[in-house]
């Protein structure tokens, strides 16, 4: 991998990644733009311990622009787009919209491709690398920033998710503290360690496979999952069999199966609901372990891919149980979720 940084015309930061290292980027971002100014405060919720992103410029952030106005695909043809080179592998750059900045923590957005008809599904296993090579990097560098405690990697992929442009693209935020769910997770590894003296995520990984019913795929040094108690219709959670706490910490073996073992996940989730179907909505979420927790040793790195579509053209709404008091409804049962990711393998 080969790795370009250089400035957007506004000041911000943007990085090439390339699997050649022959690469040359120096094109200059030619936009007539004034320099970044955003602020993001983060407000804390004394009622529920936990903190809230204010962020009011967002409001005017683009919103599904029409593809030869799309801001991710390449500068050529005359056009200036955020990426000043005519093609790319993968691209990092601050977002110009960030729901975090400055003290606040920091916002990125990861373009998969130059590519702007494909998804992450449709990369090569030479591509996918790439991408998990620069979310490591990322992962890395975004952990020297004082004002970072907690990286995520992520990818929306749809307009039913939210999602303002059809780019193939995800987003990294660094965030100024330990997510509420990530510290329910250490809240309950702790717990479990004092109780039984074990690692809980190993328990539950063990407790999966020794199932089966739930397995969806299960490599050399993967294994995929759905849950016992999937909060989502469809949701599965991949696990490296040998625990590490975040990306800069997989091995060898696992960063080579990983593409393999994560691109046959999202082509089975494109055809969960069958052949004519739109593309599956989804996120896919990468839990890392905060740089600073006690007990980071025992956190498990994993990704989790859900699902909001829980049936051909019906979707799950986060309606007066989930919204109001946090307690999910799942209307597939985790068994029948697995089988049919089960039914739908790559031929």
């Amino acid at each position: 991998m080969k790795k370009t940084a250089t400035r957007l015309a506004d000041g911000r930061e943007l990085i090439y990644y390339d699997a050649r290292d022959d690469a040359v980027r120096d094109a200059v971002d030619q936009r007539p733009l004034d320099p970044i100014s955003t602020r993001s405060e983060v407000r804390h919720d004394r009622l529920l311990g936990d903190d809230v992103a204010v962020a009011s410029h967002r409001q005017g952030r683009t919103y599904l622009p029409p593809a030869d106005e799309c801001p991710l695909c390449p500068s050529r043809d005359g056009r200036l787009s955020e990426i000043p080179a005519s093609d790319y592998d993968v691209a990092v750059f601050e977002n110009r919209f960030p729901s975090l900045a400055g003290d606040a923590g920091r916002c990125e957005v990861v373009c998969f491709t130059s590519d702007h008809d494909a998804s992450f599904a449709d990369l090569t296993a030479e591509q996918a690398a790439l991408v998990l090579d620069a979310w490591t990097d990322r992962t890395a560098e975004l952990a020297q920033l004082p004002s970072v405690e907690q990286v995520f990697c992520f990818e929306n992929r749809g307009r039913e998710i939210g999602v303002t442009l059809g780019h193939p693209h995800g987003q990294i935020y660094g965030y100024p503290f330990p997510t509420p769910r990530t510290r329910l997770m250490l809240r309950s590894l702790a717990e479990h360690r004092e109780r039984t003296g074990r690692n809980l995520f190993d328990d539950v990984v063990a407790d999966e496979r020794s199932d089966g019913r739930r397995i969806v795929l299960d490599g050399e040094h993967w294994t995929a999952f759905v849950p016992y108690a999937a909060h989502w219709p469809y949701e599965v959670h991949l696990y490296p069999k040998r625990r590490v706490p975040d990306l800069t910490a997989l091995d060898d073996d696992a960063r080579t199966e990983f593409p393999q073992m994560y691109l046959e996940l999202l082509k089975r989730f494109d055809r969960i609901f069958g052949e004519g179907e739109p593309p599956t909505p989804y996120i896919a979420a990468w839990h890392q372990a905060p740089f600073t927790a006690d007990n980071r040793d025992d956190f498990a790195l994993h990704l989790e891919l859900f699902t909001i579509r829980r049936t051909s053209g019906k979707l799950k709404f986060l309606a007066g149980s989930e919204s109001g008091m946090n307690v999910f409804i799942n209307d597939v049962p985790p068994e029948a979720a697995a089988e049919r990711l089960r039914e739908v393998a790559s031929k």
